[in-house]
């Protein structure tokens, strides 16, 4: 596995400072490494196997428990060795299961059918803290207690709920804090892994191109047909690709710019009128 290394770190947190572009150029590299396969055609990533066998994840499946104020947690990464509460269906009852270093949890909530997406997004999201966040929480245990009693709130290194699924979607301005970041890197990380770059651009331009849209994009506000195009055909051939979920793909080609709005689009160009 390649290392993650990068000289742009917030000193306050140890978050990484770095651009959605680099996050790109750095899931390309680690696809590379892992299975070049994955960089030559559109194709499904099985996220066990790269979280197992290549981020050397301790992959489990649990319901993980969550308090009633709280939002439901799909998933769950512990970089020391943590005790994480969970439900224990069998006994009706909750407990603390104690987690190796370097665990990925996922709740089962996200594996249930017709969640396959859902489950591959949580995943390669966790996957992205294991990588891009062990300099933030890879502290001595005595000194960071994540699931410490039975008293305490669950707070959990990573939660992946889904709202998360949208979050890159959102300019530099809606993230605020050090943790809002490291999610954002992470759900980054986990549309980059599943749709790295690419084969992504190439399949898209291809589809627009065999459906007669020569600009390089749809205005999905255009009209009846340019909104179908947009919101069903073109995020269909993208889900079917790659396995994702509607909304992820849709996130994905709104990012790339591949689905515009009228709005959006004026915005652009204002941008490059001369006065």
């Amino acid at each position: 596995m390649i290392e993650f290394q990068w000289n742009k770190i917030d000193k306050k947190s140890n978050t990484p400072v770095i651009k959605d572009v680099e996050l790109d150029e750095l899931a390309e590299m680690l696809l590379k490494d892992y299975k070049s396969a994955l960089l030559k055609e559109p194709r499904k990533i099985k996220y066990e196997h790269f979280l197992e066998s290549y981020l050397g994840a301790n992959l489990e499946y649990q319901h993980i428990y969550y308090g009633e104020d709280e939002g439901q947690i799909f998933g769950v990464t512990a970089f020391n060795e943590e005790r994480l509460k969970i439900f224990d269906q069998e006994n009706l009852c909750t407990r603390h299961l104690t987690l190796e270093k370097n665990s990925v949890v996922l709740d089962h909530y996200v594996t249930e059918e017709g969640r396959e997406g859902l489950e591959l997004f949580t995943g390669l999201h966790e996957g992205g803290h294991l990588w891009l966040h062990p300099m933030v929480y890879s502290e001595p245990a005595e000194q960071l207690s994540l699931f410490s009693s039975d008293t305490e709130p669950i707070k959990p290194v990573t939660c992946c709920r889904r709202s998360d699924i949208e979050s890159f979607g959102r300019t530099w301005k809606g993230y605020r804090t050090p943790e809002e970041w490291r999610e954002h890197q992470a759900d980054y990380f986990a549309s980059a892994i599943a749709m790295p770059k690419a084969t992504f651009v190439p399949l898209v331009l291809e589809t627009l191109k065999a459906n007669g849209i020569t600009e390089g994009y749809v205005i999905e506000d255009a009209g009846l047909k340019e909104r179908f195009f947009a919101k069903e055909k073109l995020t269909k051939v993208t889900v079917d690709a790659y396995g994702v979920s509607k909304s992820a793909a849709y996130v994905k080609l709104r990012k790339f710019g591949f689905i515009r709005d009228t709005k959006s689009l004026e915005e652009e160009n204002s941008q490059f009128r001369l006065f």
